[in-house]
C-alpha cells in the first residue's frame, strides 16, 4: 500500500475517528425520562453556575473523579458538568488555557448532523430520503450503477453509504480524498462495496459530502449556516472551521474548533429535544432519529453521526478525547477535551454519574466538599513540578548543534530541516521545515529542565513545548498543539554528522524513525 505522506503540523486534515474504547452495545436503546422543566436562564450570554450540591450533586465524589484523572490520565485538557441547565463544575488542566478554543475533531460530524437536521426543519432539505446524487449534477460519477443512484442522505448520516471505504487502523480513504484535486469528485467515484444502508463503514469522507449537500441546500457553507441558525442562537461566537480549498466545504468529517463552554451548549440544546430559550433549533423528531439505531441494523451504538450507549444516553466523540455526553435520564451534559484522552468513559460512568445522588431535589451543603472540589480544580491548572532528574543540562553538543540545519531524509511527516537555537540559559527554539505544508519554517519554544514553553501555533491557538537531555548527545522534545490536539515526541542523538531517533505523534497518528544530515555551511 502507497504510504502517504501528512506533514509535521498538516495532522488537522487527517484523521477522525473518535477516540478507542467505543462500546458495542447490544439490545435496543431505551426510552428516556425528559429533562426537568428550564429553570434557571439559558446560557446564551454565559453559564449559570452553583454548587453541585444546590443541583443534587456530590462535590466530594466530583473532587474524586479529578482525583482519578490526576492518577490515570495526563492528557486531558478540560472537564465540564453541567446539571439542570446549570455548570457545576469546570476544569481546565495544565497547559490548556481556560478562553482557548479546541479542535473538536469527529464532534464536528455530530455538528454537521444538527445542520442537516436545521435544514430540514427549514425545508431546504425536503428529506433525508432525498438521493446524494441529486445534489450534483454537474458531475458524471465513475463507477456508477443502481446502488450507487440509490445512495441517500440517511445512509451518509448513518455510516451505511455502500461505498468503498478503508477507515482502520487508518482512515486511508479520508487521506486520499484529501490528496486529491477536488474532494468531492472523489468521493463521488469511489466504487460501491455494499448495498446502501446494509453495512456500516466509518467514513468521514461521506460526512463531508454532507457538508457540500448543506451548501447546495442553503446557499451557504456550513460555517456560515451555522453562524446563522445554531452557534447565534446559542451564543456561541468563536468558532473556526477549515474548509475544502477548492469548494469552500467545512470539513464535514473534523477540525471544527470550538471552547469547551460552547460544547457543553450542543449538548444541552440536545438535552431540551432541540429547544433553546423557547424556539425551535432543531425539531425533536430529528433529536429522537439521531441519537437512535439506525431501522433494522444489528449495530444499535450509533445514530445519526451520535454514539449510542444504553448505560447513559449518548455522545458526540472525536479523536484525542473530546466528548460531548448527554445523560437524559439525570439531566446532564458533561465536555471533555484532551490531547489523546482514554479515560473518558471511565470518568463518566465511574465518578460523575454516581456523584448524582438526588433525581431532582438539592443536597444539604457541604461546604468543605465544596472547597475540596475547588482545591482540585486549581491543582488541574497549575503547571506540575519538574521531576527530579530533569535539571536543565548544557553538554557540549547543544553549543557544537546549535543554528545547525538538519536535512532529514524521506519520512511518513514530511520533515525536511530542522534547527536548534540554544540561548545562554540553555533554553532553546525548535525550527521545523515541512515543504508539503508551506514554505515557512514552524518555530518553537523549548524549555528545558522539565517546564513548557508558550508558542503562538496553528489557528492562532498556543503550542507548549520542552525538551529535555537524556544523555549528552541525546535529547528528548515534546511538542504539545493542546487545542490542536496533536502531540508529538522527537527523541534524536547526535553524532559528528547529523542526528538518528525517531518522531512519534502520541494520539495515534503514528511513529517513524528520523535520519538527517548537518548541512554544511
Amino acid at each position: 500500500m502507497k504510504r502517504i505522506k501528512v506533514g509535521f503540523l498538516g495532522l488537522l486534515f487527517i484523521v477522525s475517528l473518535p477516540s478507542p474504547g467505543i462500546p458495542k452495545i447490544p439490545g435496543a436503546s431505551p426510552s428516556y425520562a425528559p429533562p426537568s422543566a428550564q429553570a434557571s436562564p439559558w446560557p446564551t450570554a454565559g453559564w449559570k453556575t452553583s454548587t453541585p450540591e444546590e443541583q443534587g450533586m456530590d462535590s466530594r465524589k466530583l473532587a474524586g473523579a479529578l482525583d482519578f484523572l490526576k492518577t490515570y490520565e495526563p492528557n486531558i485538557h478540560s472537564l465540564l458538568v453541567v446539571r439542570n441547565g446549570v455548570l457545576v463544575a469546570e476544569a481546565y488542566f495544565h497547559p490548556f488555557p481556560p478562553e482557548s478554543r479546541h479542535d473538536v475533531a469527529s464532534v464536528t460530524k455530530s455538528v454537521t448532523s444538527t445542520l442537516v437536521g436545521i435544514a430540514v426543519r427549514k425545508g431546504l432539505i425536503k428529506s433525508v430520503e432525498e438521493p446524494v446524487l441529486g445534489f450534483f449534477p454537474e458531475y458524471a460519477p465513475a463507477n456508477l450503477d443502481d446502488r450507487k443512484k440509490s445512495i441517500t442522505l440517511r445512509d451518509l448520516l448513518a455510516m451505511r453509504s455502500g461505498l468503498q471505504c478503508v477507515a482502520s487502523p487508518t482512515e486511508e480513504t479520508l487521506m486520499r480524498m484529501i490528496a486529491s484535486p477536488d474532494w468531492i469528485r472523489f468521493m463521488l467515484d469511489l466504487p460501491m462495496a455494499a448495498k446502501p444502508g446494509e453495512v456500516f463503514v466509518y467514513n468521514s469522507g461521506g460526512v463531508h459530502l454532507l457538508s457540500a449537500v448543506i451548501r447546495k441546500a442553503t446557499g451557504r457553507s456550513a460555517l456560515d449556516f451555522a453562524k446563522d441558525e445554531l452557534f447565534g442562537p446559542l451564543g456561541i461566537t468563536d468558532a473556526r472551521w477549515p474548509a475544502d480549498p477548492l469548494r469552500g466545504d467545512n470539513h464535514g468529517w473534523g477540525d471544527l474548533q470550538l471552547r469547551p463552554r460552547d460544547l457543553a451548549k450542543i449538548g444541552y440544546l440536545f438535552l431540551n429535544k432541540g429547544a433553546w430559550d423557547g424556539k425551535t433549533i432543531v425539531t425533536p423528531e430529528w433529536v429522537a432519529a439521531a441519537t437512535s439505531p439506525f431501522p433494522g441494523a444489528l449495530q444499535d451504538n450509533y445514530g445519526r453521526l451520535w454514539w449510542l450507549n444504553k448505560d447513559y444516553g449518548y455522545s458526540a466523540r472525536g479523536r484525542g478525547g473530546q466528548y460531548i455526553y448527554v445523560v437524559p435520564r439525570t439531566n446532564l451534559v458533561v465536555v471533555m477535551t484532551g490531547g489523546g484522552l482514554r479515560a473518558a468513559d471511565r470518568t463518566l460512568t465511574g465518578h460523575i454519574l454516581p456523584a448524582v445522588v438526588s433525581p431532582s431535589a438539592p443536597l444539604p451543603g457541604d461546604p468543605d466538599g465544596a472547597a475540596l472540589l475547588r482545591s482540585r480544580i486549581e491543582e488541574a491548572a497549575r503547571a506540575p513540578q519538574p521531576s527530579p532528574g530533569t535539571e536543565r543540562l548544557r553538554p557540549e553538543t547543544a553549543a557544537k548543534i546549535s543554528g545547525r540545519e538538519i536535512k532529514f531524509d524521506s519520512n511518513p511527516f514530511d520533515i525536511s530541516v530542522m534547527k536548534l537555537d540554544f540561548d545562554a540559559a540553555g533554553d532553546a527554539v525548535m525550527s521545523v521545515r515541512a515543504p508539503g505544508f508551506g514554505a515557512k519554517d514552524q518555530t518553537f519554544q523549548l524549555g528545558f529542565g522539565g517546564t513548557f514553553r508558550y508558542s503562538e501555533g496553528r489557528n492562532g491557538m498556543a503550542v507548549a513545548g520542552k525538551g529535555t537531555w537524556t544523555s549528552p548527545q541525546s535529547v528528548s522534545i515534546e511538542i504539545d498543539e493542546i487545542g490542536n490536539i496533536n502531540k508529538f515526541l522527537v527523541e534524536l542523538t547526535f553524532d559528528e554528522t547529523g542526528a538518528t531517533g525517531f518522531i512519534e505523534e502520541k494520539t495515534g497518528l503514528g511513529r517513524a524513525p528520523l535520519r538527517g544530515s548537518f548541512v554544511r555551511k
